[in-house]
């Protein structure tokens, strides 16, 4: 056996990538290098992977039979790392923290009041987005933990730890005219404009039911546009039971709808990240936090 990680990285990334040269951007090589590191990871395994014949290179019967075979080697050599990495690191000094604004709201105050208390020199950033901006932040590794709602793949570079789950609730102000129907039908709720919450880049992270939306990229604003009468809206239960918020909506019945209610949460971190004394005590303080709140 003479193949490599790198020659694994090449072949994975130039396959999900589509491309020798997307995969050579995206893991900051020259594209030759990856070229080569897949040329000789075929004369290892005596196997041709890629069918070159095209625009663009094609996986071969046998590079999908072995695709899903190389990503388990590498996930399992960066949880190698990772257990190595925890294994060195004792306390750490700075932790940064990637969080769902929505999270945010009622959930991390009492956690950090604690961690000032009892890591009093942790030097601590915290980062709000939506969920793809916290995946983006923890697999690029500027941020060590990421916390958000679960909603569709995350990269094959992260772990996730689920911690609980949020109901998501439906909202309108009190004289829209959806206001006076206590459970809406789907019909109904399509004849008026939806607010939907989207990444920064203007993307909408949820299946909209209405032709008829507009995308938001925070729930603190999509409240707020609720509260004006501009359109009703699905918000973590959280955020609309909050102090802020409770007397100037009015929550309605979601019955009709069958997606988008229930929506899981939890942490991700990067599969080759171990873990200090400071984030291993933060993940147990989370789950028991977020888990005493269903």
């Amino acid at each position: 056996m003479n193949w490599t990680i790198d020659q694994l990285e090449a072949f994975i990334t130039a396959a999900h990538c589509g491309s020798f040269s997307s995969a050579a951007r995206k893991l900051g090589k020259a594209q030759s290098r990856i070229s080569t590191s897949i040329a000789n990871l075929e004369v290892d395994l005596n196997l041709t992977l890629f069918d070159r014949s095209k625009r663009l290179p094609v996986l071969t019967q046998a590079g999908q039979q072995l695709l899903d075979e190389a990503q388990m080697v590498m996930n399992q050599c960066q949880r190698l790392q990772a257990r190595a990495s925890t294994a060195a690191n004792e306390e750490e000094i700075e932790l940064v923290i990637a969080a769902d604004e929505a999270v945010l709201v009622g959930t991390l105050q009492a956690v950090f009041k604690k961690i000032s208390t009892k890591f009093p020199l942790l030097k601590l950033t915290l980062m709000s987005g939506s969920r793809n901006d916290i995946s983006a932040l923890v697999e690029s590794g500027k941020a060590d933990i990421g916390l958000l709602f679960h909603v569709g793949e995350l990269s094959k570079n992260l772990d996730f730890l689920a911690i609980g789950s949020f109901n998501n609730v439906l909202i309108v102000s009190h004289h829209h005219v959806l206001a006076n129907i206590e459970a809406p039908t789907l019909a109904q709720l399509q004849e008026h404009r939806q607010l939907l919450i989207c990444n920064h880049q203007g993307q909408s992270r949820e299946q909209p039911i209405t032709a008829n939306h507009w995308n938001i990229n925070s729930y603190y604003g999509i409240t707020e546009m609720v509260i004006e009468g501009l359109g009703w809206a699905l918000v973590p239960e959280n955020i609309a039971l909050s102090e802020w918020y409770k007397n100037d909506i009015k929550q309605l019945s979601s019955k009709h709808i069958l997606s988008n209610i229930r929506v899981e949460i939890g942490l991700t971190k990067r599969k080759d990240r171990g873990q200090g004394i400071v984030l291993a005590w933060l993940i147990n303080e989370l789950e028991s936090t977020i888990e005493s709140k269903r």
